[in-house]
């Protein structure tokens, strides 16, 4: 069998001027497209312009390495968005502009990206112990330039490369820029009502619960999140503590999403969430909401509904458990006038070692 070679990167965009395009009817995917620039990098060591990314290190996620590659080659604090999707190649062809065929036998490279932006000092500061170091190394890239979408692709080395941006623009025209990053964590495991002496409240993580909940914090550190919500639930609270103790955020405290809260008013848990969503739509603060596995269960049948597409929601089970514990679903949300709808939705484990 061959080597695979993992690694990770993303497209990250800024707006022109600084000035965010947020609105302009049918017309917003070109105006949006004619006022982005997309970052693009140059590696001595193979001489070609591609987008940002880097190998994994050891037990790293391909989502938390495109974070960190983009910071190490290009110098910015980011945040990532979307996922775009991966390519696969031979591993001598790195650096060139043509494709080979896949041998089998021999080595290749598989990257997974993102789409990314760049996230202010105060929130990248914040992150900085639940994400780990980012360390620059001016070897890697020699020249990071910006660049029109159309320019980009001429520019690139690699034509999977552009297969990778074909994929941001058609994202780009769906509207993921304008949405906004909400997650939905389910806590940690806990233990059993069986073994459990005290009141179901009060119910802990087991240590192999707390471990996942705090892989979980090198995760979700990637998103930007800039608030935090959680049922009261000492199991809940356990689960998102750590990550709140790591970035100094405060932790607002949902009595409607408790279990028991849900079982006597079901609906009070989903007016929970959904003012969270728009709360998140209306400030741009990236919100992270930990519940239990029954909430989880009613809430999901509410957000199918705000899916834009059938694909979308049958990504949300409707049957138990809904969620594997210690995990996160991230959506990316938008404002429409029907309320927040959801236009893409990825799934996010921490890795336990």
């Amino acid at each position: 069998m061959s080597t695979v070679v993992e690694a990770a990167g993303g497209i990250v965009y800024r707006w022109r001027d600084g000035i965010e395009i947020l609105a302009g009817g049918q017309d917003y995917p070109n105006l949006a497209l004619e006022n982005l620039e997309l970052c693009v990098v140059h590696r001595p060591q193979y001489n070609d312009w591609s987008w940002p990314k880097g190998k994994l290190e050891n037990n790293e996620s391909h989502r938390h390495a495109a974070v960190r590659e983009i910071g190490e080659e290009t110098g910015l604090p980011i945040a990532i968005s979307a996922y775009l999707g991966d390519i696969e190649y031979p591993l001598e062809d790195e650096g060139r502009s043509k494709v080979h065929r896949i041998d089998p036998r021999k080595p290749r490279k598989h990257v997974q990206y993102w789409i990314a932006s760049i996230i202010d000092s105060e929130v990248a500061m914040n992150r900085r112990y639940a994400f780990g170091p980012i360390n620059t190394d001016p070897n890697e890239v020699d020249n990071v330039e910006w660049m029109s979408p159309a320019d980009a692709r001429h520019k690139l080395t690699h034509p999977l490369d552009r297969g990778i941006l074909d994929e941001f623009v058609r994202k780009v025209r769906e509207g993921i820029l304008r949405s906004r990053m909400f997650l939905l964590i389910r806590h940690g495991k806990a233990e059993s009502r069986k073994v459990w002496g005290g009141t179901d409240a009060d119910r802990p993580l087991t240590p192999l619960g707390s471990a996942a909940a705090f892989g979980l914090t090198r995760e979700i550190a990637c998103f930007g999140i800039n608030r935090l919500v959680t049922s009261p639930w000492r199991r809940c609270i356990g689960t998102i503590q750590t990550f709140a103790w790591q970035t100094g955020l405060p932790v607002n405290l949902a009595e409607d999403l408790t279990e028991d809260a849900f079982a006597d008013h079901p609906d009070s848990a989903w007016e929970c969430i959904h003012h969270e969503m728009e709360l998140t739509l209306r400030t741009g603060k990236t919100t992270a909401v930990c519940m239990h596995r029954p909430v989880i269960g009613g809430v999901f049948n509410h957000l199918r509904k705000i899916c834009v597409r059938k694909s979308l929601a049958k990504r949300l089970p409707a049957k138990s458990p809904y969620m594997v514990t210690g995990h996160a679903v991230v959506f990316n949300i938008i404002d429409t006038d029907d309320g927040p709808q959801i236009i893409d939705i990825q799934k996010v484990s921490p890795i336990v070692y």
